[in-house]
């Protein structure tokens, strides 16, 4: 009871240095955990989206980017390949499912994905889990102008059942490029978590035949994503489709493509990381600072407490444990930062790329950061520690006059 009390009694004298000093752990708390969890949830997310479809086909040029055009709804498309393509890899023995999709247009930044009604409801996003439309609404016809609208975009542009709009030309929104075709919302996607959810899915032929469109467009789509029957097919089909020339691209194991995407952004993450490790050292620097500069007017106090019998280990101890009890203090506010900047993350992540982290998921980094980070403060403490230690009672309370 006597440490806790010397303690809490210097950190409420000293409380604007042990603040600001509890501040900088808490930045650095903060920094590490959503570096840490931005970096592991977005790279799982991506990777649990990607499982979606096992390969991609499409024209000629780079995997990935074909990849994070089809599955993710980003970059643009390396070219459109012919319905003869599409007819062709649906009747392999080898193939499950093949999703034909079109794009070319889109509704104030959202896409509009053109597809066949028929095979996207056979579509599983997630084990066990099929694209469902909300109640009142339904899933679009064929040959008609209608949308089925995802959960993200109706919610950003305020879209229900029935409302009616018309589609703007190209991937990026330009007021001066609408299309004359109207098209009628007749259902609302329920939220999946995934980029479908960014996505406006309108029947194929209407971004095939779109007034402004390409003629050639009528018998082209933009790409085909595929399901296989057994992982063993993916490496034969890849050998006997990459191989044979420069029309097509079978971008196949998608998650594997999708892993390439952070290990070429993975410089980015260790240079948060380096930045966060440097604040957390500032932070310790900051507590050893903060009480070592107070020690000279603290002297006497000591000095009197050891007349009246503490002993030189409590003395030792009290301020190793103010150093923690700072160190604490940082690490719960860090938290609080954690959540600010992750939320600030994921809202940025959902909104570009439709995919959802889970910023609170259990992980033992949780307990290992704000534990490493206490140690770190005490450590800090331990000069500050041994010079009160070592504070002379006799030559301390002699009056210097």
């Amino acid at each position: 009871m006597t440490l806790l009390l010397l303690v809490y009694r210097s950190l409420r004298q000293h409380a604007l240095s042990t603040l600001v000093t509890a501040g900088s752990i808490a930045l650095a708390t903060g920094l590490l955990l959503a570096v840490w969890t931005a970096k592991e949830q977005s790279q799982a997310a991506f990777a649990a989206t990607s499982t979606s479809f096992d390969a991609v086909l499409g024209a000629r040029g780079s995997k990935l980017q074909l990849v994070l055009n089809a599955v993710f709804h980003l970059e643009a498309s390396p070219g459109n390949i012919a319905w003869a393509d599409y007819e062709n890899i649906r009747k392999h023995p080898a193939v499950k499912l093949a999703l034909p999709i079109a794009m070319g247009d889109n509704l104030r930044g959202y896409r509009l994905v053109g597809t066949l009604a028929s095979e996207y409801q056979k579509v599983e996003y997630a084990p066990g889990r099929t694209y469902q439309i909300a109640s009142g609404g339904r899933v679009f016809s064929e040959g008609e102008h209608e949308a089925v609208v995802g959960s993200f975009v109706a919610r950003k542009l305020n879209l229900k059942v029935g409302d009616t709009f018309h589609p703007f030309h190209g991937l990026t929104f330009n007021e001066h490029d609408e299309h004359a075709e109207t098209y009628t919302v007749v259902g609302i996607l329920e939220p999946t978590n995934t980029p479908a959810d960014r996505v406006i899915w309108i029947p194929l032929e209407g971004v095939q035949t779109m007034a402004g469109h390409d003629p050639r467009a009528a018998t082209e789509i933009s790409a085909v994503l595929i399901q296989l029957r057994a992982s063993t097919a993916g490496f034969l089909l890849d050998q006997a489709i990459n191989r044979q020339g420069n029309k097509l691209t079978f971008a196949y194991p998608v998650g594997t493509i999708v892993a390439e995407l952070f290990q070429k952004i993975s410089w980015f993450d260790r240079v948060l990381g380096l930045v966060a490790y440097l604040v957390a050292l500032v932070a310790a620097a900051s507590v050893l600072a903060s009480i070592y500069n107070s020690m000279s007017a603290r002297r006497r106090d000591l000095a009197i407490l050891r007349a009246l019998g503490a002993r030189q280990m409590t003395i030792f101890g009290a301020v190793v444990a103010e150093a923690a009890a700072i160190g604490v203090v940082g690490v719960v506010a860090g938290l609080v930062v954690y959540g600010v900047l992750i939320s600030i993350v994921a809202t940025i992540i959902r909104a570009q790329t439709g995919v959802v982290i889970e910023t609170w998921a259990w992980h033992p980094v949780f307990v290992v950061v704000p534990l490493a980070l206490v140690a770190l403060c005490a450590l800090g403490g331990i000069v500050p520690a041994l010079k009160a230690y070592r504070t002379p009672v006799a030559d301390t309370l002699t009056p210097t006059s």
